[in-house]
Order: C-alpha cells, then structure tokens, then sequence
C-alpha cells in the first residue's frame, strides 16, 4: 500500500498509550489498531480531524505517501 500511516511516531512525540488515543478520539483500540498498522481501508474525515486535535498535528504528519516497488 502506497499510504503509510505515522501515528505510532506521534504516539511516541507525544508520549501517549494507544488506549489514551483511542479514548480521547473516540474510537475502539482494536480500530485504532487497524489503522495504526495500515490495515485499513478508509478513514472517515471525521476521525482524521479527530485524531489531528488530540495529537495537535497536521493530517501530512500522520498519512505520507510512497512509491511502490515497480520491480516486484
């Protein structure tokens, strides 16, 4: 997948457990989880919005695209 979501590293920016982050958003862990480890399929807006006031970051901080590997 070409996305790579960064919430681990403001996790640790900002010294806060996933269960803190997923209270403060108002989201299960297990789904937080999911897009925390870029298994997911979407984001609604609403929980990208979320997740930038909780984290005070910019949604560019969390989601980065890269290329894919052409050879494989």
């Amino acid at each position: 997948m070409p996305i790579s979501v960064d919430i681990d590293v403001m996790l640790a920016r900002r010294k806060m457990s996933v269960g803190e982050l997923a209270d403060r958003v108002g989201i299960t862990p297990a789904n937080l989880a999911v897009l925390k480890n870029g298994r997911a399929k979407a984001v609604r807006f609403a929980t990208l919005a979320a997740l930038c006031e909780v984290l005070e970051c910019q949604p560019g901080d969390l989601l980065r695209w890269e290329a894919e590997d052409a050879t494989g």
